[in-house]
């Protein structure tokens, strides 16, 4: 049985006999991947993450291995107040996956140093960094209630400096953050709508592409009762 005092290896044995090829071909069709993957869902890994605990000095160590599920395991234990800029820039240099990606930019957007982070990986080249920036912002929208709108809606230069990345997994990115900054409160809701008009009416198909569907849905009737526009 797991418990808080397992070890790395201990872990990894687990893991290995949970394995379903099923599942991998599963993620396969989600763009995940799969390569290093034993097949077991998230909120089954999210099950062996509550029961080993959080231990930072071994989710450094789990994330060593490569292996998809433990990586996972990785983020869910690591401590956001251990987790350094160093090891952040670590872990972002093994990005390959979307899932990987959008799971970490949660952990890291717990850290005091977040938004040194998204300078960093906006500024990056590599397709799943860049992304990462994008998902920390969207994230932080939702997540970090206590920082001020205007800690988000600082944001909205960024996201329509990289509107016209047609990198697909870059693209969606930017186009969550900005609805995510949108939908945030009333006081984001104008400026954003107001980026996402401007997009829209590109002439890039990317940034177009992008200020259309945020513009759909910050125009939404759900949105705009919700906010009470």
């Amino acid at each position: 049985m797991l418990s808080p005092s397992s070890d790395v290896a201990g872990i990894i044995d687990h893991l290995r006999t949970l394995r379903s090829e099923e599942n991998i071909a599963g993620m396969g069709r989600l763009g995940i991947v799969t390569e290093t993957a034993l097949g077991i869902s998230n909120p089954d890994l999210q099950k062996i993450a509550r029961a080993v605990e959080r231990n930072h000095a071994r989710a450094l160590e789990l994330w060593k291995t490569g292996i998809r599920e433990a990586r996972m395991v990785a983020i869910y234990t690591a401590d956001p107040k251990a987790l350094n800029p160093a090891e952040a820039h670590s872990w972002a240099n093994d990005f390959v996956s979307w899932e990987i990606v959008d799971t970490a930019a949660d952990l890291f957007t717990e850290t005091p140093f977040w938004q040194d982070l998204i300078a960093d990986f906006a500024a990056d080249d590599r397709e799943f960094v860049r992304r990462t920036a994008f998902a920390m912002i969207a994230g932080a929208s939702v997540h970090l209630k206590k920082e001020p709108d205007a800690a988000l809606i600082c944001y909205l230069p960024l996201i329509e400096e990289h509107s016209t990345d047609p990198r697909n997994f870059v693209r969606k990115a930017v186009n969550w953050a900005l609805r995510n900054i949108g939908k945030r409160s009333v006081t984001c809701h104008a400026p954003a709508l107001a980026l996402a008009r401007k997009l829209e009416a590109s002439d890039d198909k990317t940034a177009r592409w992008i200020g259309k569907d945020a513009v759909k849905e910050l125009s939404s009737e759900k949105v705009l009762k919700r906010l009470k526009v």
